[in-house]
């Protein structure tokens, strides 16, 4: 063992899983890894295994990650049932002759899509497959394009129900449900502000999103008009089935997300898409999605064990307590630490890594814990647009079809907008908080 002082220690696993995540090493063994070596020398090869197993140990026993795979089962076969498959055709003909009338169907739709998922794989994957081509094909400025599909695809890890909520909440010891609530809001903020970028973008130079023909759209009539209200149901009746029993209290997150298994099968029964090889595909994504969230949530809960018991955190905290300017250029400091992280390091390694160590120092700053959690989550959103460790985009790259031609380069630049319209929803939640405190406060139950 060497006795390594609290800053070194700091150093060597921040620093090794910087370094190590730019080789391109899956980011669970890079944090096991770092966590494991440094340990070792730290404390040596007993307390190092009792600490990385008995936190192991311990997440696996954690209730509310139950919620984790039950959420996951709910959207994919929500996705592979193509239930809302309709819905953007409904969209589509109510509001294609408007200019930029596809982009703004496409984030309405994806939108919709993040309240019924909760996965962004999913939503952008289908994103890409049903409004991509078209939108090229009727002359749409694909940068554009790409820049919709991704910003409102990312939002299915915000608005509820979220995965990233369920994973952030026990780690900062609040109410997963509370969460839930304080995310709507903004989830719709962001909606909105990605649609009014597009009307201002397509008013001011029509080429980018150029209306459809009228004489090539079919005449929307009250018959149309029913059957959209119609397509409108399945997410409706899952929404009420998940957040409408979370809200009025009558089930906590977890059980609510077997509620909303429940009615996404019976939903495929109704719309008889159901078939024993939907819910095989189902079982096995499930599999693969909550097999990869907990051996990183694993891992990740590992290493703040070193780094807790090593002083590091005591480093940390330190470090932006001491920043001149108060606690709101401390909150700005902690923001800029967990963007900066975003570019490099997924999602759930940031939110097990950077809660034990900022919880502490947000509530000592006297920040409301539920505000300043929405707002990292709402900030993890541009972890998903900001390359190089960008999901969102590379989903995009890799589900766009060969014939659209659509660059990397196309990709990022029509992103880099939509990544500023969620900085202006950060000011807007900083300025009025009650964005996210509102309606958590009316819950019922509520202990806030």
């Amino acid at each position: 063992m060497i006795d390594l002082s609290p800053e070194t220690v700091a150093f060597l696993m921040l620093g090794g899983v910087f370094f190590l995540v730019l080789t391109g090493y899956p980011i669970a063994f890079v944090i096991g890894s770092v966590a494991f070596f440094v340990g070792i020398i730290e404390f040596g090869p007993t307390t190092t295994f009792h600490i990385l197993y008995s936190r192991f140990y311990d997440l696996s026993l954690n209730y509310p990650y139950l919620a984790v795979p039950l959420f996951t089962f709910m959207g994919v076969v929500l996705q592979h049932s193509g239930i809302t498959k309709d819905l953007y055709q409904n969209l589509y003909e109510a509001l294609g002759k408007l200019r930029g009338g596809l982009l703004i169907v496409t984030i309405i739709f994806g939108t919709i899509l993040a309240a019924c998922l909760g996965v962004i794989a999913a939503s952008v994957t289908i994103l890409t497959l049903i409004a991509l081509g078209p939108m090229v094909q009727r002359g749409y400025d694909k940068s554009m394009a790409a820049g919709a599909i991704v910003a409102t695809g990312t939002l299915g890890i915000l608005i509820p129900p979220s995965i990233m909520l369920v994973v952030y909440g026990p780690q900062a010891g609040l109410s997963i449900g509370q969460m839930f609530m304080g995310a709507v809001f903004p989830g719709l903020i962001l909606s909105g502000l990605y649609i009014s970028y597009v009307v201002i973008r397509c008013a001011l130079n029509p080429e980018l999103g150029p209306p459809i023909p009228a004489d090539q759209m079919p005449e929307f009539t009250p018959r149309k008009l029913l059957k959209l209200f119609g397509s409108l149901a399945p997410p409706v009746v899952l929404m009420c089935a998940v957040l409408g029993v979370i809200f009025a209290g009558i089930a906590p997150p977890t059980e609510a997300a077997a509620v909303g298994c429940f009615a996404s099968i019976v939903l495929a029964v109704v719309y008889r898409k159901f078939s024993w090889g939907l819910i095989k595909k189902a079982s096995i994504e499930t599999l693969r999605v909550s097999t990869f969230v907990v051996m990183i949530a694993a891992l990740c809960y590992a290493f703040v064990g070193i780094f807790m018991n090593a002083g590091a955190g005591d480093v940390v905290a330190e470090a932006i307590m001491a920043v001149p300017g108060g606690r709101w250029v401390s909150f700005t400091m902690i923001m800029l630490i967990v963007f900066a992280l975003g570019m490099f390091i997924e999602w759930i390694g940031i939110v097990f890594i950077i809660v034990p160590i900022f919880t502490p120092i947000l509530a000592a700053l006297d920040f409301n814990p539920l505000w300043a959690g929405m707002m990292i989550c709402i900030n993890l959103q541009m972890a998903f647009q900001t390359p190089p460790m960008a999901m969102s985009i590379f989903v995009l790259k890799g589900t766009a079809p060969p014939e659209v031609g659509l660059t990397m380069g196309e990709i990022i630049r029509g992103v880099l907008p939509f990544v500023f319209m969620i900085m202006i929803c950060l000011t807007l939640c900083s300025i009025f908080p009650e964005i996210i405190t509102w309606l958590p406060e009316k819950m019922i139950g509520s202990s806030m």
